[in-house]
Order: structure tokens, then sequence, then C-alpha cells
């Protein structure tokens, strides 16, 4: 009997280490696998190089931004940008980015004069946003129509949309960031 169970103990003990040995074989190779699968992704690991030298080239076709800190001061609204009938604050943002945008504080200076203001145009820009900080404007854009905005209104112009100024209060002041800084404005004919 102390035979049976020494015979049958070995046995027992042949038959774990074939599992484990069969579970080892698998982790080797698993491992080889491993190993192989790294082996054939080193070639990738340079694509990561790439994109690095092709951040660093856009890093250099622009230089680097700077902070901007504008404080409200009145003497800093000029009757210098693109319409007579306003008043800007340039808000530093041109320099600072190097061109890529511009942002200011525009007073549309009242009463509004229709035969001045609505005069159809368009931007030739990559992004325009408007925020109405004071004050209201109505405004006509294509594929919109008329709209009132208020204060606490907020749009953008997609490149290239005509647009006018129908009607604004006397004491309107808008933000608007436009990209790039410098662009054309195209004036309509009837």
């Amino acid at each position: 009997m102390a035979k049976q169970k020494a015979a049958s103990r070995t046995a027992a003990q042949t038959a774990v280490k074939k599992k484990w040995s069969g579970h080892k074989a698998t982790a080797k190779s698993s491992a080889r696998k491993t190993v192989k699968s790294k082996a054939r992704s080193v070639p990738a690991a340079k694509k990561p190089a790439k994109a690095a030298k092709s951040k660093a080239a856009k890093s250099k076709a622009r230089p680097k931004q700077r902070i901007a800190i504008s404080h409200h001061r009145e003497e800093d609204f000029k009757a210098d940008g693109l319409r007579a009938y306003a008043q800007y604050r340039d808000l530093g943002i041109a320099d600072a980015s190097h061109g890529l945008a511009q942002a200011h504080v525009i007073r549309l200076i009242g009463p509004c004069n229709p035969a001045e203001v609505s005069k159809l145009h368009y931007h030739d820009v990559e992004f325009q946003m408007v925020y109405v900080l004071k004050g209201w404007v109505k405004t006509y854009m294509e594929g919109q129509g008329e709209t009132l905005m208020q204060e606490g209104s907020a749009w953008t112009q997609p490149p290239r949309i005509k647009h006018l100024i129908l009607d604004y209060s006397d004491d309107v002041e808008l933000l608007e960031v436009i990209l790039p800084a410098e662009f054309k404005t195209v004036e309509l004919t009837a």
C-alpha cells in the first residue's frame, strides 16, 4: 500500500510538473512573441520621432507666443481702425501671438447713421467671434437674416460671410476676436 501511495504521489507530481512546464513553455513562447513583436514595432517607434520633428518645424514657423495683459484705460480707445464710426481698443493679442490672432474692444459711435454703417461686406478671415459687452447691435448675416444682439450675446461669423450692421445703441461696446490678425475686408456694391 505504501508503494501504491508513493507511485500515486509520483504520478501526481509528474502530472503537476507537466502542467506547469506547459505553462512555462507557454510563458516562454509568449515572452518570445512579445520580444518579436517589440522587435517588429521598432520602426513604429521611429514615427514619434518624426512627429516630434514636425512639431519642432511648426514651432519654428511661428515665434513663441507671449503673455498679453490689457487693463481698461479710456485713452486706449482710438479712431484708427477699420471703420470711421468706431473707436478701437487693441488688447495686444496680435503682437503677443505674432499675428496669429487679433482682439479688440470696439465702441460704435452714436447715433447710428445707416447710410454710413449699413454696407454689405465680408472679411477674408479664418475665424471671427463678437461678444456684446454693453448696449445692443442689430446685424444682418447672409443665411441668418436680421438678429438683435444684446449685452451678453455672442456670435461667430464664418469666413467670408456677407454681413452688415443695421443699427446700434449709442453706448454699444463689442469684443471682437479674429484670426489671423491681418486680413482683408471687401465691401460689396448693391
